[in-house]
């Protein structure tokens, strides 16, 4: 287990461990998919999305985020031999904000912020990730999206970047910790990039990898918790028995 009282900083991914962005393209992709006759359940949309907006980010890494949803849209909607309109695929590119955040990222959060301070590093735009920030209703000490960067996570770039601004908080690596779902966009590249990361398995009581691509090598986080309570709880834990000595 990671010395949690180590660290000075967390970094976090958004979409998948503090918002529920599952929740957020199923609730425009399964009234999309039974409009047109499809019976695909929620996980099954999910999956077949899922590689398609990996594969625009890759292909197309300055594109906004909006535009990469609009696109793995119209790749999924191909896919699956639906068809989808300008107006159907515009819906999932404005509907960022209005993904929920997960019942217990602000209470979370909150209490994270007590021993560390909150960096951001997401595969977002910045009018989306204002509108999630809105949500949590947390101040996040540095914000780095994808839209900054001009690449998506995997991307290793992604991570460099994040790296040479933590210096602005008067952060070193060694006192950076990654927290994230995907191991995909997050776990791989970051233990490539040296970082010690903790995995939020929000999917522990699921199958499957959903709207996130499966990682396709081994990757070994160095704790794992199954949502950001149960992080903070250790968290909380940890700081106390420190602090008895």
């Amino acid at each position: 287990m990671v010395d949690l009282t180590s660290f000075s900083a967390l970094s976090f991914d958004v979409y998948g461990t503090l918002i529920d962005w599952e929740a957020g393209i199923a609730a425009v992709l399964k009234p999309w998919a039974h409009a047109h006759g499809s019976d695909l359940d929620d996980e099954a949309l999910l999956l077949a999305y899922a590689d398609n907006e990996a594969a625009v980010e890759r292909e197309y890494p300055g594109l906004a985020y909006a535009e990469v949803l609009q696109a793995a849209f119209r790749r999924t909607a191909k896919d699956l031999g639906l068809p989808v309109s300008d107006e159907e695929v515009q819906v999932l590119g404005r509907s960022v904000p209005d993904w929920p955040a997960f019942d217990d990222t602000h209470e979370a959060l909150t209490r994270l912020k007590k021993h560390y301070k909150l960096i951001i590093l997401s595969n977002i735009h910045q009018q989306g990730v204002e509108g999630s920030i809105a949500r949590m209703d947390v101040e996040f000490d540095q914000v780095n999206t994808a839209q900054a960067i001009g690449s998506y996570k995997p991307n290793p770039r992604n991570f460099e970047v994040l790296l040479e601004r933590i210096a602005e908080l008067g952060v070193e690596k060694p006192q950076l910790l990654h927290v994230a779902q995907s191991l995909f966009h997050d776990h791989v590249p970051g233990k490539q990039a040296g970082l010690d990361t903790i995995w939020i398995n929000r999917r522990h009581a699921r199958p499957g990898w959903g709207a996130t691509p499966d990682p396709g090598v081994d990757v070994t986080p160095d704790a794992e918790f199954p949502s950001l309570a149960a992080f903070a709880d250790a968290v909380d834990a940890a700081f106390a028995a420190d602090s008895a000595g």
